[in-house]
C-alpha cells in the first residue's frame, strides 16, 4: 500500500454518445456495472491502494455523481468536484482540477477505463526512476488503431506517434498518467487542451523524464455496447479485478431483492439488478440486467444491456441489443444485430401489428 500523499484525479466529463440510448439520462460513469456504477469500481481499486483523496472532473450531468457520492466518506474515501463549464479536452480538464489537488504526486484516470494495472506498480516506478510523467503503457497484437508510444531500453519515452499502419511499437498509450504537480500547473488553463497531441509532446522536447510503465494487466475501454457488456460480465466472472465483487464471483452475480423464478439459468456473467424479475424458464446469457426490470417467462436474451424499467414478454428472444429505460419488448419478438431501443418505446407483441398475408 502507497503512502496516501497521491491525489487521484478522474475524468469523467464526457457525454458517452456511443452507448446512447444509455446515457441520455445517466453519465457513463455511472452505468450499472455488475450492479455497481462503474465509477464505483475504480473508486474501490483506487481506496484499496491506498490513496484517500479523489477529485472527479466532471461535466455532462455533473449533479450525479455528486449526489451519489457525497463526500465519498460512505466509501473511506476523501472526494471533491470540479465542474468544467465548456468541454476542455483531456489536457484542459486535467489543469481544471489543479487547484484541488493536495500533493505532489498526481493519479490521472481515464473514467471509462475497466483495468486491472496494478496502481503501486506504476506509482514505484515513477518515484523510482524520479519521473516528471510516467504514462501506463499497453501491449497489444494490432497497435495501427491506436497512437503507439515507444520507449529506449530504460522505458524512457522517445517519442508519441498518431495512427500509422507501419507501427514501430505495439506500445500504446491506455490513459493512466503519474504526474508531478508542476506538470500540471503548466498546462494552459481555460481552454482545450490535448495531453496527447499538445502536453506530451511538449514534455518531450523540453527535455522532461517521461517514462511508460508497461503492465499488460486487465484492460478495456467501455466506450461500446458490446465493450460494456464483456466487462460487466468479466468482472461478474472474475476475470477483471474489482473489490467490490471479492468472493462473489461466478457465472451471475444478482442483487438479494431481484427474484429469480424457477428453471432459469443466468450465464456467462450476467449481473441481474436490483427488484429486478426473471419469469420462469428463461435463459440470460452474458447480458446486464438494469434495476427495476421485468423478464416474462421462457424469455432468451444474449449479449444485452436492459436498462431500468424495461419489460421484456414472455418467449422474446433479444441479442446483441441495448433497450433503453422503461421500453417495452412484446412477447415472441425477435431483436437482433446490434438494436437500439429508445426509452419509452413499445415494442408490440409478435403478429400484433402485422397479418400473416402481409
Amino acid at each position: 500500500m502507497v503512502a496516501p500523499a497521491v491525489d487521484a484525479v478522474i475524468l469523467v466529463g464526457g457525454r458517452g454518445t456511443r452507448l446512447r440510448p444509455l446515457t441520455i439520462s445517466t453519465p457513463k460513469p455511472m452505468l450499472p456495472t455488475a450492479n455497481y456504477p462503474f465509477l464505483r469500481h475504480l473508486l474501490a481499486r483506487i481506496k484499496s491502494a491506498g490513496i484517500e483523496h479523489v477529485v472527479l472532473s466532471t461535466s455532462f450531468k455533473a449533479e450525479v455523481f455528486e449526489e451519489y457520492f457525497g463526500d465519498g466518506s460512505e466509501l473511506g474515501l476523501d472526494i471533491e468536484y470540479v465542474v468544467e463549464e465548456t468541454a476542455l479536452g483531456t489536457g484542459g480538464g486535467i489543469r481544471n482540477v489543479y487547484d484541488k489537488l493536495r500533493h505532489d504526486t498526481v493519479m490521472v484516470f481515464n473514467g471509462d477505463v475497466l483495468s486491472g494495472m496494478d496502481l503501486n506498480g506504476i506509482l514505484a516506478a515513477h518515484e523510482e526512476k524520479d519521473a516528471d510523467l510516467t504514462m501506463h503503457l499497453l501491449n497489444v497484437s494490432d497497435p495501427r488503431a491506436f497512437g503507439c508510444v515507444p520507449t529506449d531500453s530504460n522505458g524512457q519515452v522517445t517519442a508519441f506517434l498518431e495512427k500509422t499502419e507501419d507501427p514501430p511499437t505495439n506500445q500504446i498509450n491506455a490513459g493512466c498518467y503519474v504526474f508531478k504537480k508542476e506538470l500540471i500547473e503548466s498546462i494552459p488553463a481555460d481552454r482545450v487542451v490535448s495531453v496527447e497531441r499538445e502536453t506530451f509532446p511538449q514534455l518531450l522536447e523540453a527535455g522532461k523524464r517521461v517514462f511508460g510503465h508497461v503492465d499488460n494487466s486487465y484492460w478495456r475501454d467501455m466506450g461500446r455496447p458490446d465493450d460494456f457488456v464483456r466487462g460487466s460480465s468479466d468482472i461478474v466472472r472474475g476475470i477483471a479485478p474489482s473489490p467490490l465483487l471479492e468472493g462473489h464471483t461466478g457465472e451471475s452475480f444478482v442483487d438479494p431483492s431481484a427474484g429469480i423464478a424457477g428453471g432459469v439459468l443466468l450465464l456467462s456473467g450476467t449481473a441481474v439488478g436490483r427488484g429486478s424479475e426473471v419469469g420462469a424458464g428463461c435463459r440470460i446469457d452474458g447480458t446486464v440486467v438494469f434495476d427495476g426490470v421485468t423478464i416474462e417467462p421462457g424469455a432468451v436474451i444474449t449479449n444485452s444491456i436492459l436498462a431500468s424499467g424495461v419489460h421484456v414478454g414472455a418467449n422474446a428472444h433479444i441479442d446483441n441489443c441495448v433497450i433503453g429505460e422503461g421500453a417495452t419488448i412484446g412477447a415472441r419478438c425477435e431483436l437482433q444485430g446490434g438494436m437500439r431501443v429508445f426509452p419509452g418505446v413499445q415494442i408490440p407483441d409478435a403478429g400484433v401489428r402485422f397479418s400473416s398475408d402481409a
